[in-house]
C-alpha cells in the first residue's frame, strides 16, 4: 500500500530533502514569500521501475551509507529510453538487495544517485544507500563542492599548459541528442572546466580537467569548443583525424588506435566531498584516487 502524499513529504522533510533558503527545515515551517523551496529526489524522471538484475560492479569503497563504484565504460548508469537492463543501477538494486533480502522492490529506487557518468566514459560514481547520505550528496552536487577530476586524451598541442573553458552548455537547438557551448550565455547552463596538459604526444594530449559545474557531457562539449575534441568521441567530431598529415601509414595508425580505444577517451580519475567516517576519520584510498575528506 502507498504511503499518503502527506507521509511522503513529512519523509523527505525529516530525511532534510526538502530545504527553504538553502537550509533544512522543520515540517512546521511557515512558508513566506519568496522563499527558495528546493526537494531533492532520489527517483529518476525516466523510470521509476527497477529491476533488480546479477551484474557484477567493481565496488571500491562501501559503508552503511554509500556505495562507491568504477564504471566500466559502456554501461549505462539508469534505466531509460532504449536501456531498460543491464544498468548500473540494475545491478546496484541486485547487490542491496542480496545485502537485505526483507528490502521491498518498491523500495529499491530510493538508493540516492546524484550524478552520473556518460555511457562510454569510466570512472568512479557515487551512490547513497538511506535517505540522509542522499540529502547531504545531493546538496553538496547541488552546489558545486564536490571535488571531480578526468583524465581525457584529446586532439591537438596546446600552447599553453593550462587554463579554464567558460561557456554555457545546452542541447543543440538543431540536433537534440547533442550538446553544444553557447559563450554568450544567452542559452543552457553554466559551465567551468579547469584543464592541465599533463603530456604531450604531438597530435594529441593527455589533459586533466576538473570541473567546477557538472553539465551533461561538459568535457566533451568544453573541449570541442576549445579545437580539441575528445580521441573517438563520435559526437564530437573525435573519431575522424583532426590533427595530422594524410599519409596513409597515419591514417592506419590512428583507425589502429581507434580499435583499440573504442569510445570518447575520458576517465572519471578523482572523486571528493565531504563525508563524516563511523570511526570520525579520514578515509583516503590513493590506490583508486578516491579522495573523502572529513567535515
Amino acid at each position: 500500500m502507498k504511503a499518503p502524499p502527506g507521509t511522503k513529504i513529512q519523509q523527505s522533510i525529516e530525511n532534510e530533502l526538502v530545504t527553504v533558503n538553502g537550509n533544512a527545515i522543520k515540517s512546521n515551517y511557515k512558508v513566506k514569500a519568496f522563499d527558495k523551496i528546493i526537494v531533492f529526489t532520489s527517483k529518476s524522471p525516466e523510470s521509476n521501475e527497477i529491476i533488480p538484475e546479477n551484474i557484477p560492479l567493481n565496488i571500491v569503497f562501501e559503508d552503511d551509507d554509500i556505495l562507491i563504484i568504477n564504471k566500466p565504460a559502456g554501461m549505462v548508469v539508469h534505466p531509460g529510453s532504449g536501456n531498460y537492463s543491464g544498468t548500473l543501477i540494475n545491478g546496484a538494486a541486485y547487490y542491496l538487495q542480496q545485502q537485505n533480502p526483507g528490502i521491498q522492490e518498491e523500495d529499491l529506487p530510493r538508493f540516492g544517485l546524484v550524478h552520473r557518468i556518460d555511457k562510454n566514459t569510466s570512472g568512479l560514481l557515487v551512490m547513497a544507500k538511506n535517505p540522509k547520505a542522499m540529502a547531504d550528496l545531493a546538496k553538496q552536487f547541488f552546489n558545486h563542492t564536490v571535488h571531480r577530476r578526468y583524465i581525457a586524451l584529446v586532439w591537438g598541442d596546446f600552447e599553453e599548459n593550462e587554463g579554464t573553458v567558460i561557456a554555457h552548455v545546452g542541447r543543440h537547438q538543431r540536433f537534440r541528442k547533442l550538446f553544444t557551448a553557447y559563450p554568450d550565455g544567452d542559452y543552457g547552463k553554466d559551465a567551468i572546466t579547469h584543464y592541465k596538459v599533463i603530456e604531450r604526444f604531438n597530435y594529441v594530449s593527455l589533459v586533466e580537467c576538473r570541473l567546477e559545474t557538472g553539465r551533461t557531457h561538459q568535457i566533451r562539449v568544453h573541449m570541442q569548443y576549445i579545437g580539441h575534441p575528445l580521441f573517438n568521441d563520435d559526437f564530437y567530431g573525435g573519431d575522424k583525424i583532426v590533427k595530422g598529415t594524410v599519409f596513409n601509414k597515419y591514417k592506419q595508425f590512428v583507425d589502429n588506435c581507434f580499435a583499440i580505444c573504442t569510445r570518447q577517451a575520458l576517465h572519471a580519475k578523482e572523486l571528493g566531498f565531504l563525508y563524516i567516517l563511523p570511526q570520525k576519520k579520514t578515509c583516503y584510498l590513493p590506490v583508486i584516487c578516491l579522495k573523502i575528506y572529513k567535515q
